[in-house]
């Protein structure tokens, strides 16, 4: 067929356009035999394929007899090669370009959901009074109990975290949720946890807003975030082929998503947490992170250098000076969304000091793209306890071939990727795992998927 397929490019060229259709009908025979293949699942016989061939190989002798020579044919296949390349780099860009765009859309249903919620807060003045009484609990600043810390503007993705969360916990109550999200989800977050019960967890919803300290004058990725040249890089159409889309994703200007540097700051009294990004789902219980010894480590981790392609080198530009002195190309990287933080040594570490020293550094870019991982591996050299790879598995909105076994035996399961469970995109066969925190008959959800 690809043979042909140059022939007929070939006799059109040379205006035999009687020998060009004659290859096409046939070509268009190999193409329904295939396609009656590929449904039926049934493999091509002899006694369908042959007369086809036949007929095929006669009409391409046929057109190598009127001087079509194999030089002429070898380059016109090769500029077809070539064409479909490009073609297939374009579809890929386009591909990567509309998946990203799709994972940053808001579903209409959460929308929805959102607004109703919002609705509840402004109308329930009861729910506004409940808020203030519980904002001095004592349970809040207990270090007795367990402390997990979400930054997220994502209402149901923050309930899966919270419900999976105290339904794989052994003693639920003891657990305290920090949960900071944006001014525009506030009142949404605060009706959510305020209206539904999560096994009698203490749950705490912070307005980001509300955090004056974390200022310009304080913090360089603010002062970075608010400038006009970062913002058009990130608002602006993708125009620069050069960038991957993926790094113009707006999460990455979102403050919510570089408070994990703050967390000491924002939890002053606290001295061990727990953190987990919003798209993950916790299947065992973690309070035995907190008895872990951590041998004056600031930070718990699980390591991603399995892969070769997971270390150093592959976030940091080691071409740079300031990096390829201070650090080691081949050290192992290790994955954020699931993380034991002991507060005590990192005040002493003084890592968001770090934090604010790199992110300076890399002010033009020059160091590493986008993100916070690159800026964690900084920060937290040689401050970073390897755990055990069961307690967090990721790629779940990425990879479609991960290995039941790991996901079964994981206490974590991390969505990382743009295939998020709470979007179409989502991979099918990991869905379930996300959907069963979901309380499908709650009536605001019932009434927001079926409007």
């Amino acid at each position: 067929m690809t043979l042909a397929k140059a022939y007929v490019v070939i006799a059109k060229e040379h205006n035999n356009l009687h020998l060009a259709w004659q290859l096409s009908k046939k070509i268009r025979g190999c193409q329904l035999l295939l396609s009656k293949t590929a449904m039926t699942g049934e493999p091509v016989t002899q006694e369908e394929a042959e007369p086809i061939i036949k007929s095929l190989s006669a009409l391409i002798f046929k057109a190598q007899d009127i001087h079509y020579d194999i030089a002429t044919t070898i380059v016109t296949m090769k500029s077809h090669i070539q064409a479909l390349e490009e073609r297939a780099n374009a579809a890929t860009v386009q591909s990567t370009v509309f998946g990203q765009v799709a994972a940053e859309a808001l579903p209409k249903s959460l929308h929805c959901l959102i607004v109703k919620l919002m609705t509840d807060w402004l109308k329930k003045p009861s729910l506004q009074e409940l808020s203030y009484e519980r904002k001095n609990s004592l349970r809040l600043v207990d270090n007795n109990l367990y402390h997990f810390c979400i930054f997220s503007d994502n209402v149901l993705a923050t309930s899966v975290v919270v419900n999976s969360s105290v339904s794989s916990a052994d003693h639920p109550k003891q657990l305290v949720f920090h949960i900071v999200t944006d001014g525009v989800n506030y009142g949404a977050m605060q009706a959510w946890f305020l209206s539904n019960d999560f096994k009698g967890a203490t749950i705490e919803v912070q307005d980001i807003d509300e955090f004056r300290w974390l200022n310009a004058s304080y913090s360089p990725i603010v002062k970075q975030l608010l400038n006009p040249d970062s913002r058009a890089f990130y608002f602006g159409a993708y125009q620069d082929v050069n960038v991957q889309p993926k790094m113009q994703n707006p999460k990455y200007l979102s403050l919510l998503n570089h408070l994990r540097f703050y967390i000491p700051e924002i939890y002053p009294q606290l001295e061990k947490v727990v953190f987990l990004d919003d798209d993950i789902v916790v299947q065992k219980d973690l309070t035995p992170l907190f008895s872990l010894d951590l041998h004056g480590n600031v930070n718990g981790a699980v390591e991603t250098c399995l892969e070769a392609f997971h270390r150093y080198y592959k976030y940091l530009n080691f071409s740079n000076p300031i990096i390829s002195s201070k650090f080691d190309p081949q050290a192992c990287a290790w994955a954020f969304g699931m993380n034991i933080f002991d507060l005590v040594a990192w005040r002493k570490a003084n890592v968001t000091g770090r934090y604010h020293y790199w992110q300076e550094q890399n002010a033009d870019g020059t160091l590493w793209k986008l993100g916070t991982l690159p800026p964690a591996l900084l920060c937290f050299y040689g401050l970073t306890e390897p755990l055990d790879r069961r307690w967090h598995a990721l790629g779940l909105g990425y990879d479609l071939n991960i290995d039941n076994r790991l996901i079964e035996s994981a206490a974590v399961v991390h969505f990382n990727g743009n295939m998020k469970p709470w979007l179409k995109l989502a991979i099918a066969r990991y869905k379930p795992l996300w959907d069963r925190y979901i309380n499908q008959s709650h009536p605001y959800l019932q009434d927001c998927v079926t409007s």
